[in-house]
């Protein structure tokens, strides 16, 4: 299980399974976030926060809605905005103590251009 939270600990989240990898992308908001991705079936993620504890924000197509905490500003994870039957989210592993993600791989993702794994 990984475990992490937002800077003020307003939002938190577990993530029940052990993801194979890790993904750092390069796309224009994840770059600008500075996020490390893990990502999960929706019901493998647990979120524990107050209703309105977290702003959304979405922009091109408005696919996916990224969530900030709206006291400290620390985006904590993404889901799509019209989620379909095995729908999959993602949690920002910065927000994971180091530990608990040593021995995962993190790959690549080129998100700006070819949308494929770098590696």
């Amino acid at each position: 299980m990984i475990k992490g939270n937002c800077h003020c600990g307003a939002i938190s989240f577990e993530l029940d399974d052990q993801p194979e990898w890790l993904t750092q992308c390069n796309c224009s908001i994840c770059r600008r976030l500075g996020t490390v991705w893990a990502h999960a079936p929706v019901d493998k993620v647990t979120l524990n926060a107050d209703s309105g504890a977290s702003i959304a924000y979405s922009w091109g197509d408005k696919e996916l809605a990224f969530h900030s905490c709206k006291t400290c500003g620390s985006t904590t994870h993404w889901v799509s905005r019209e989620p379909k039957e095995g729908a999959v989210m993602a949690v920002n592993t910065c927000l994971v103590e180091p530990a608990q993600l040593a021995k995962i791989r993190v790959r690549q993702f080129d998100g700006a251009d070819s949308w494929r794994y770098l590696d």
